[in-house]
């Protein structure tokens, strides 16, 4: 697993939405991504990071700053 820059929360979801955690990146809107579990969710958000950061590249739109260092 690659270092995170950006912090993440992680929450559980209702079962009307599924069940699993949702892992979202507060530092950058709409970032997000789910997983059955809390690793998994946190697994899977960095691809959403990824992703986010390349979408905001390509756009010439500015890329946020982590607002604190994870450690």
């Amino acid at each position: 697993m690659t270092e995170l820059r950006y912090p993440v929360l992680i929450e559980p979801l209702s079962e009307e939405d599924g069940g699993g955690f949702l892992a979202t990146v507060p530092d950058l809107p709409g970032c997000m991504s789910d997983g059955e579990t809390p690793e998994e969710a946190l697994f899977n958000v960095q691809d959403a990071i990824a992703t986010w950061i390349e979408g905001a590249h390509d756009l010439g739109r500015p890329i946020p700053e982590p607002s604190r260092k994870v450690a």
